[in-house]
């Protein structure tokens, strides 16, 4: 093995790494030259893939690089259940139909990141459609109830006195079977996942399966600060256009640069603490955030298509024009310009438009700050809302 294929292994195992389980273990199998099964379950509980997601992927396309065996697993069994780990609340299940129409386009987005060609791609109902009670009831018997409700979130709903579902506490046992199913040698996964995780090693020990070693990742925050989700809006999503893709990175918060450039791009890690250096000192963290947008954009997009972006975006923002190419909304009588930007998916939510207004990001194109939530143009008025979005209402 040459130094170069040490030094890829050990960026394997710390860039975007939060822990290993069984690390030494892991690095004697990846410098024996064996051939492993990498696994990554994502569950299709919307229609697009966000650059949260994106992150195992992207550790999945760098054991693919180092001629391991990746496995995608789309969850279309377990995305029917729901999986609670990152939630407060109950998680609602889903139909059949909802997740068949979410998965439609999962393989063709993660194939933006990692070779299709090369993967072993399953659905899990392959498996778990198959199981029956008495199935079921000895991979259980595995678990106790205190494993599942030592959990901080589910501990936390219990203290709160709200429900828990039966349900919820199998769903660590179908994640865990997957690992069973397709004989994981490595599970990738959020730190979120961690028990679910960890459950598919006890099932491969009782199936006498050697168990897997885990590699998790920290959790990416989204455009308003919180942790990136779907139920929030606040994602970047892989289909994005390269427009609004670019723009949103631009709006993340300065804090979130560095995490970013590690976590969703491969440029090396000399040039990120290249940037972070750059950051400590008096560069203006819009110079950077434009590279990492650029960087991004690049990858989903092509480079040609991100530098016409970064053009646009500092001849729009950084310049002070206003595009040509500005969408036009009509406002319906007795409509505010609330509704109908939140009608027309421009605003989130009426809760958002009021985040908004009360921070002062709404304001005309001439500069002047909306400060009226139930703003009314009675003129056609062109709005700049946030650092990115340009909207223009025209009263009917």
């Amino acid at each position: 093995m040459t130094n170069t294929d040490n030094e890829k292994i050990n960026e394997l195992l710390t860039r975007g790494v939060e822990e290993v389980i069984e690390a030494d273990l892991l690095h004697k199998k990846l410098k024996s030259g064996k051939v492993l099964r990498i696994k990554l379950g994502i569950d299709p509980t919307s229609p697009n893939i966000h650059i949260g997601r994106a992150v195992p992927l992207l550790k999945l396309h760098d054991f693919q690089l180092l001629g391991h065996k990746v496995v995608l697993i789309i969850g279309d069994f377990t995305g029917v259940i729901g999986d609670t780990s990152d939630k407060d609340a109950e998680r609602p299940m889903l139909s059949a139909e909802t997740i068949t129409t979410n998965m439609e386009k999962y393989v063709e987005q993660a194939g933006k990141i990692i070779n299709i060609d090369k993967c072993e791609i399953h659905y899990n109902s392959e498996w778990l459609k198959k199981l029956n009670y008495y199935e079921i009831c000895e991979q259980a018997n595995v678990f106790s109830l205190n494993n599942f409700i030592a959990r901080e979130n589910i501990r936390k709903r219990l203290d709160d006195g709200k429900r828990v579902s039966l349900r919820e506490v199998l769903y660590p046992l179908m994640q865990g079977y997957d690992s069973v199913a397709i004989k994981a040698d490595v599970e990738l996964g959020g730190t979120d996942q961690r028990f679910n995780l960890l459950a598919g090693r006890d099932l491969q020990k009782h199936f006498g399966q050697d168990t897997q070693d885990i590699i998790t990742n920290p959790l990416i925050e989204g455009i308003d600060g919180r942790k990136m989700s779907s139920s929030w809006g606040n994602v970047i999503n892989l289909t994005d256009s390269a427009r609004d893709m670019f723009g949103k990175i631009m709006s993340i918060n300065d804090d979130l640069i560095i995490k970013y450039f590690e976590l969703a791009t491969r440029v090396p890690m000399t040039e990120i603490k290249n940037f972070q250096k750059q950051l400590s000192s008096d560069t203006n963290p819009r110079d950077i955030k434009i590279k990492l947008a650029f960087e991004i954009v690049k990858f989903y997009h092509s480079d040609e298509i991100a530098k016409a972006e970064q053009k646009f975006f500092e001849n729009t923002f950084s310049k002070g024009e206003i595009p040509t190419d500005i969408e036009e909304i009509i406002l319906e009588d007795g409509q505010s310009a609330m509704q109908v930007l939140v009608a027309k998916s421009i605003v989130s939510s009426s809760s958002e438009w009021r985040r908004l207004v009360e921070s002062g990001a709404v304001k005309t194109a001439d500069g002047n700050k909306i400060d009226d939530i139930n703003f009314t143009p009675t003129e056609p008025t062109v709005l700049k809302i946030g650092k990115k979005i340009f909207v223009k209402i025209i009263p009917k």
